[in-house]
Order: C-alpha cells, then structure tokens, then sequence
C-alpha cells in the first residue's frame, strides 16, 4: 500500500469511532494532506458505549461521551462535516456522493460507517424505540426520568445491550423487565455452556428475565404501553427493543466494492485499490479462500484505526490486533471476552467458581486454545492473554496457568 503525499486527500466516512480515531492517527503519524470526515449525525464524534450505561443512568452527560470536543477538529486540520449522509461511492475514482449533492473527489477513501440498530416491529406500535445513536439515549433517558420509581419499562432483547439497558434502569429506581426470546440469553456469542453459567445474573440483581418469550404485540396507550405475549399480558410505562445490529450498505450497490454481510477487505483492510473499511463494516479476509470475519466490537475499530493510519502516513507498522477483545458491563458484573471462539469450542473453568460469581475459564477447539471469557476477573484473562495470542496448546496452557501467579 504506496504512502499518502503531502498534497493527497483522505476521506472518512463516518464520524464515529474507527473513522475520527483514523482522522486522528493520520496526524499523529505524520500525515499533512487534507483531511475530510462525514458524519451522518450532526454531533461531534462521540463514543457508542457508555450510552447504554453511564449516559442512560444519567451519570454522564453529553460532553462526556463526545470523543472530541468543539474545536479539536480545526485544531487537527480536520474538515467534519456533520449531519450530511454519503450515498454514492464512485471506487474507482476514490470519489464520494453525499445527500446535500456535493462530491468529495479523494486520493484514498476509507468507510468506517458502523451498524444501526435492527428494528423490531409489531402489528400496532410500528418499529420500537431502539438504542443506537446519541439521540436515541437521550430521548430514552429523557422519558425515564418523566417516570416514578419503581415503574415497570420493558427491555425486548436480553443480549449484552438489552442487558446493560436494563442494568441502567434498575440504577435510575426503575423496574425493568426483559423480555428474550431464545431459552437464555449470549449463547450466540458465549456457547451454551457460558450462557448457562450467566444465566442468574439478572436474578441475583433483583432484575426480572424471561426467556422463552414470544412478543405478539406492543399497543400504545395514552399513560402505558400493553404487551401481549404468547401466554400473557404485560403492562408497561416504557418499551425499548434492543435485538441487535444491521448493516446499511445499500448506498454502496454499484460502488464496485465487494459486499458479503458486510465490505470485504483484505488483511490490510483494503477493499479497492484506493478504498479501505475498517471497525463494525469490514469482513477481513486473512486467509485466501476463506469468507473472512467482522466483529462489532469497540476495540477492533480502535485497533483497525491504528492500523490503516500507520499503514498510509508511512508510520511503523503495526499488524491487527491478533486478539480481538469485548466486555459489557452488566447485572453489577463485567463480562470480557478474548479471542476468536466458536459456541461449539470447549469450556475448561480453570479461575473462581461460578458460587462466587468471579471465574475465568478457556475456550478451546481440538486442544488449542482458542478464546478466554471472565466474569468480574479482570487481571486473570488479561495474564491468559499470551497464551491466546499465540495459540497456545490447552495441555501447556493449564501447565503454565499464568493466572495463578
């Protein structure tokens, strides 16, 4: 990949995260040309996860999520353009469309645009409130607060963020109650075998999970909302679904990129010969042949930023993160996930108990290690961490126990 020229031109779109981190790296790295960022939204960059948390709970505000604040733009020689959405891409001639008609002619473009919320509908609400963007959260925050304690708000989705939203309304002297449709929460991502082990963490902090559930219908009324499930009938003050992402790709049929369930980029997270994606979009091919991987978490679009800002300021190299990362903090406990397990992978406990409610254990696939999950354990995943970089074999793995030291 040639290094960006003094006179060249990047474009970024999507302001959030990956792509301001990227707008960032650029300069620290050295890059002098002109620098342009798009932002669908028209606040300042800011960052998505401590709005289902902190910012919901109303402990933090606006200022406090935002990843820079007014001013550090034209400090970094950085042209934001907020509240302007990109709707064509031209690969070829590295040359973006955006809604207000404008074109943004470009050396290298690099599309950081991340997910949006995956609506969930029923016959008499429409498309639920769901909790993706800045406005989202404060407009959710916003309505709890109009509400007593102790009312009952209703969370659709019992994942990591229906989880957190919940936690959140538990700590604000609300009620919540989370409604999941699968047997138990995280099997997707976690296995059956994890999954079952965090099973009675919304139990042990008083918060109210149904699994199993079918929601037929959300009526609203003039004070509550009615939800009607398969085997009954559950009134609330407030409804939020939370089930999960989608991608929105559809502006880029026809750019001449290549789209699977995502951008497909190659191991330098190059899509085109001067296009890049990077964070919740890009499908990273490492082995030739293979689908490749997205990942939708907070440190693979950091990580990904560093990269691609290294790799076109002419900057050290630094290859991508070999392990991916996640937490989510909920239920008064903090889930960290490290690696690239599969549901079906083995599960050896090798710290804590789950009695204790703080225990770390391997994933493990054919006797090589493939992953570590924790709860509430922090320091002991983070000394596994060696043995998942380097593939460890599980045998010498439990020999080593680094955790023990």
């Amino acid at each position: 990949m040639d290094v960006l020229a003094p006179d060249d031109h990047v474009v970024v779109v999507g302001a959030g995260l990956a792509g301001w981190r990227l707008a960032e790296g650029l300069r620290r790295h050295g890059f002098t040309g002109r620098v342009t960022v798009v932002g669908a939204e028209p606040h300042l960059p800011y960052d998505r996860p401590p709005l289902s948390k902190q910012f919901l709970a109303g402990r933090w505000d606006r200022d406090r999520v935002a990843l820079a604040g007014e001013g550090r733009a034209a400090e970094l020689g950085v042209d934001l353009r907020r509240g302007v959405r990109a709707v064509a891409l031209d690969a070829d001639a590295a040359e973006v469309l955006l809604a207000d008609g404008s074109r943004l002619a470009a050396t290298r473009v690099a599309l950081a645009v991340g997910v949006g919320a995956r609506p969930f509908t029923t016959p008499s609400s429409g498309a639920l409130a769901t909790l993706r963007t800045l406005d989202d959260a404060a407009a959710l925050r916003e309505r709890l607060e109009r509400l007593e304690p102790g009312e009952r708000v209703v969370v659709v989705g019992g994942g990591f963020l229906g989880a957190e939203v919940a936690t959140s309304i538990a700590a604000s002297g609300l009620t919540p109650v989370v409604l999941e449709a699968a047997a138990r929460p995280l099997v997707g991502p976690l296995g059956e075998e994890v999954a079952g082990w965090l099973a009675g963490l919304a139990g042990e902090a008083s918060i109210e999970l149904r699994t199993g559930v079918v929601v037929r219908d959300v009526v609203a009324g003039t004070e509550s909302w009615t939800v009607e499930l398969a085997d009954g009938v559950l009134e609330a003050r407030e409804v939020v679904a939370a089930v999960g992402s989608r991608l929105e790709l559809g502006w880029l049929e026809g750019s001449g990129l290549a789209l699977d369930d995502g951008i497909v980029v190659d191991a330098s997270l190059e899509a085109a010969p001067r296009v890049a994606a990077l964070g919740d979009v890009a499908r990273v091919v490492e082995v030739a042949g293979e689908r490749g991987v997205r990942r939708e978490h907070w440190q693979v679009a950091a990580d990904h930023a560093e990269a691609l800002a290294r790799a076109w300021a002419g900057a050290e190299p630094s290859a991508l993160a070999a392990t991916p990362y996640f937490w989510s903090d909920q239920y008064g406990k903090k889930i960290q996930l490290l690696g690239r397990p599969r549901p079906s992978d083995d599960v050896v406990p090798v710290v804590g108990s789950r009695g204790a409610g703080r225990w770390m254990a391997l994933y493990a696939r054919r006797g090589v290690v493939t992953g570590a999950v924790a709860l509430s354990q922090p320091r002991a995943l983070m000394l596994a961490k060696p043995l998942v970089d380097a593939d460890a074999r599980l045998d010498d793995a439990l020999a080593e126990a680094p955790w023990e030291r």
